[in-house]
């Protein structure tokens, strides 16, 4: 298996970090993470981040909006921003000859914004907007509401774009202190990939982020209680059943966090063949879409189910999906469906490696996460040590169906 060359991890003269993984193509692709997001915000800031994430575009004091949406664009490339749970991203895709260009308006649009009042205003309407959209998508809209009610009030639970009532309430002071606020050494990571000589990027980077002040690290997040036993059934407007399930799973640091996503991989992740979809799709033809989902933050995790099907074929298809996850904590993977898994994930890892995006935005995190980067060789032989009994494990202490979570959208009745 041909593999990239090792990424390259340095820091910056203020503190921040940067890894760089060298690729020889045309393209290449940098970003910004900021770790911090909706988790990170005060009780009154409720869909501040992502609201930043907005209004990082709409002018620099160099800048007008319109500016900033042509720098990249006029040259091909791509400028964008996404906000989750625990952090933020600014990144760019483009020709490998344009990296000063995307380097100097990443830094310029996340240190030096304006906020100007007036669109400030006019980006309230387009967020209600996106906010209604999931209202109107009731296998999004799920996922937000069935987390709200496992974390309760912790912010961790709450949407990440906010309410209306939060969204209209946000005032320019609200954005630069929560920026200021999470601008420091230890939230920040520059990620890259792409083909561009390392004292190059080096140089860049100490130019047009490295000289910037940056504020004392003042995060402070709770750990989150997890619900467990809640089981809602609410009646919507729809003609097809949306049901998810699931609980508490292990954190980011956990010792058996590779296991787990194997195992949520093999039953239902992207690959047609995961287990899920095999029975509860293919055999039975029950369900047009299954999937399992793992979601891991620092100090606790999600693991979910969900399904969409018709109302008559939901406690078939509850109780086959409870089966299919039950026996992993029966049974232990034989040698052979082990060495299958495995070859599986590494494999969908290597082809991974083909999207620039996907590999850049992995390194950043990875460095934030562990402060390290592992290089493939490692990743893959750590994934080739996970055994039977860890697997076994992680089904036991993750699929507890009485004390996972049920939230189920179900059509009106007549």
């Amino acid at each position: 298996m041909s593999l990239l060359p090792n990424p390259v991890v340095f820091t910056l003269s203020n503190g921040i970090r940067v890894v760089h993984q060298p690729m020889d193509r045309d393209v290449a692709h940098c970003g910004l993470m900021i770790a911090a997001g909706s988790r990170d915000e005060e009780e009154d800031e409720h869909g501040l981040a992502h609201f930043l994430e907005h209004c990082f575009f709409k002018g620099t004091k160099t800048r007008k909006n319109h500016h900033i949406l042509s720098r990249l664009d006029a040259v091909g490339g791509e400028l964008n921003a996404f906000t989750a749970k625990e952090e933020t991203w600014i990144h760019a895709s483009m020709l490998k000859e344009h990296y000063e260009r995307a380097i100097e308006l990443i830094a310029d649009i996340t240190f030096h914004p304006s906020f100007p009042a007036e669109e400030i205003e006019k980006e309230k309407e387009v967020i209600i907007d996106e906010l209604n959209s999931y209202f109107d998508s009731p296998s999004e809209m799920i996922f937000e509401e069935f987390e709200e009610y496992l974390f309760g009030k912790h912010a961790i639970g709450r949407s990440i774009l906010g309410t209306k009532e939060s969204i209209n309430a946000v005032k320019r002071s609200n954005l630069e202190r929560f920026r200021k606020r999470n601008l420091t050494a230890e939230q920040l990571v520059f990620s890259s990939a792409g083909n561009i000589p390392i004292e190059k990027l080096q140089a860049l980077l100490e130019q047009y982020l490295g000289k910037e002040k940056l504020s004392p690290f003042t995060q402070k997040r709770i750990k989150p209680t997890l619900k467990t036993g809640k089981k809602i059934h609410l009646e919507k407007d729809i003609h097809q059943v949306n049901y998810l399930i699931g609980g508490k799973a292990y954190a980011y640091p956990h010792k058996l966090r590779p296991a787990l996503t194997l195992l949520t991989n093999v039953l239902g992740g992207p690959a047609l063949n995961n287990k899920l979809s095999m029975v509860i799709r293919e055999k039975h033809g029950l369900a047009y879409h299954v999937e399992c989902t793992y979601a891991p933050f620092t100090d606790c995790g999600i693991f979910s189910l969900y399904l969409g099907t018709d109302k008559e074929n939901l406690k078939k298809a509850i109780e086959l999906c409870e089966k299919t996850l039950g026996w992993y904590k029966e049974n232990k993977m034989n040698a052979s469906q082990l060495r299958e898994a495995k070859k599986q994930i590494i494999g969908q890892m290597a082809l991974a490696q083909d999207s620039g995006s996907a590999l850049m935005f992995n390194l950043g995190k990875t460095l934030h996460e562990f402060n390290r980067i592992d290089t493939m060789k490692e990743v893959f032989r750590k994934l080739e040590e996970i055994t039977a009994d860890q697997i076994q494990q992680a089904a036991n202490d993750t699929f507890q169906f009485d004390k996972m979570n049920v939230l189920a959208y179900v059509p009106k009745k007549n």
